[in-house]
């Protein structure tokens, strides 16, 4: 074997240990968003202590992968489907790393609502997205695992399932409050709760989107930018 194909050899393996890396940091969300949501449910305070404890350690395994990426394309200079391979780490590893930091903002709003009933219109309305955040983020980690751009191109839907209950749980909020079963310091954290999950299933539709830019070389949201451009430019008055 020639040292070049010692090089190559070297960098597929280096790049398949970071794309297993980043599965395993996305496997760590899909078991972080139940976990974290029986610990709000359950005003587990000690169980949210444990989780933020932790969170240290996911940054540190963020920022490790995006720097080991870094090294690769500096070294390797990688091109076509490598190249994708790589930029797409380099986002990926930030954005599950802010999904780890969501989870989180969830444990600490459990310590701030601690010592307050919820009624079980409200546990229902929560659990409800959070398994819906689950599966979306679940979906979305086997999509990249087996480069399926199919699966991937069907978190959009899944989102928009998730965008629903999230406004379900907001008018439900508004109706607790009303009815005097949640006072307005608890509202406003559930709120603010709600917003979470939704925005974990806002970071599944940002990894999808690397998924297909990694196995057709799209990204749907340069179309959803050159598409805004085309339309304030028509929008311009021509100059004379």
């Amino acid at each position: 074997m020639t040292e070049q194909q010692d090089l190559r050899t070297g960098f597929h393996e280096e790049l398949d240990d970071l794309r297993n890396q980043i599965a395993r940091l996305g496997a760590t969300v899909v078991e972080l968003i139940p976990r974290v949501t029986d610990i709000l449910l359950e005003q587990d305070l000690e169980g949210a202590e444990y989780v933020l404890r932790g969170d240290a350690a996911i940054d540190a395994r963020c920022i490790d992968v995006e720097e080991r990426a870094l090294t690769t394309l500096a070294l390797q200079a990688p091109v076509a489907a490598d190249l994708r391979q790589v930029a797409s780490i380099l986002k990926l590893a930030p954005e599950i790393e802010r999904s780890a930091d969501l989870c989180c903002n969830i444990c600490k709003a459990a310590r701030r609502i601690y010592g307050h009933e919820l009624d079980p219109k409200l546990r229902g309305a929560i659990r409800r997205m959070a398994d819906q955040a689950t599966s979306e983020y679940k979906e979305v980690i086997e999509a990249y695992v087996a480069n399926d751009p199919v699966r991937a191109a069907a978190l959009r839907d899944m989102d928009d399932y998730l965008d629903d209950l999230h406004r379900q749980f907001i008018a439900q909020i508004f109706e607790s409050h009303a009815t005097g079963t949640v006072d307005l310091q608890v509202a406003v954290q559930l709120a603010v709760v709600a917003r979470f999950y939704e925005r974990l299933g806002d970071h599944a539709v940002n990894i999808s989107h690397r998924v297909l830019y990694i196995t057709t070389g799209w990204l749907p949201e340069h179309d959803a930018i050159r598409n805004d451009n085309s339309r304030v430019a028509d929008a311009e008055p021509a100059e004379d």
